[in-house]
């Protein structure tokens, strides 16, 4: 691919719009699965959990989170109104259930207020925080007091293989989000290491290292 389509790829992970993005965010879904639910499992969710997904993207993931405890409340917050729409119009069964929420944001305030929520997750999202301390501490101000977060990112030796990450993407290894961690009000609890094998868009397998670090808000 061209320098010129490997940013607009960039862009469209970042922020997916348009008749491409639906596709993108396909791909996504399809590709992240197993990072995702990693990060909903981490949660150990409970009956009446209320639960906020920072980017949830396209929502195909939210009939597996909702099964995992009764009487679960989810929000999911977007940048990407396309985003939004398409969740929305795949998880309308839940919202007329009052079971699903969704929001958009500006990517830097997170438009609820505090101690609102039980338990946060965000996946692959981190690469794109343009000031992560300033979104640690809005997560940990709607975040209730010793709520979880379950932050999962893959690491940068993978990111640093994917030909598109150049283009707007902010890689880290574990160590480095620890030092962002050690800045914020939470602090870790667990990290759950996995190695999972995923296919590119040329068909081919590679090897995904990726963390989900379990955080507890200290606040």
């Amino acid at each position: 691919m061209e320098k010129e389509e490997l940013a607009a790829l960039a862009s469209q992970l970042s922020h997916p719009s348009g008749d491409k993005g639906i596709e993108i965010a396909q791909m996504m879904n399809e590709t992240n699965i197993g990072m995702t639910k990693n990060a909903i499992s981490n949660l150990n969710l409970t009956a009446d959990d209320s639960v906020l997904e920072l980017g949830h993207g396209n929502g195909g993931h939210l009939e597996f989170l909702l099964s995992q405890n009764t009487n679960i409340n989810y929000t999911g917050l977007e940048i990407s109104t396309l985003m939004n729409q398409e969740a929305q119009l795949r998880n309308q069964q839940f919202i007329d259930l009052k079971k699903a929420f969704f929001e958009l944001y500006d990517g830097k305030i997170i438009p609820f207020s505090e101690n609102q929520f039980d338990k946060l997750f965000t996946v692959n999202t981190l690469y794109f925080w343009d000031k992560p301390l300033e979104i640690f501490a809005e997560l940990s101000r709607i975040l209730k007091p010793n709520g979880l977060l379950s932050l999962t990112f893959a690491h940068r030796s993978f990111m640093e293989t994917l030909p598109f990450t150049p283009f707007g993407f902010t890689l880290y290894n574990p160590d480095e989000v620890m030092k962002l961690i050690e800045q914020s009000n939470f602090r870790l609890i667990h990290e759950d290491l996995q190695l999972e094998t995923v296919m590119t868009k040329a068909g081919d397998p590679v090897e995904r290292k990726f963390s989900t670090f379990v955080l507890d808000n200290n606040k």
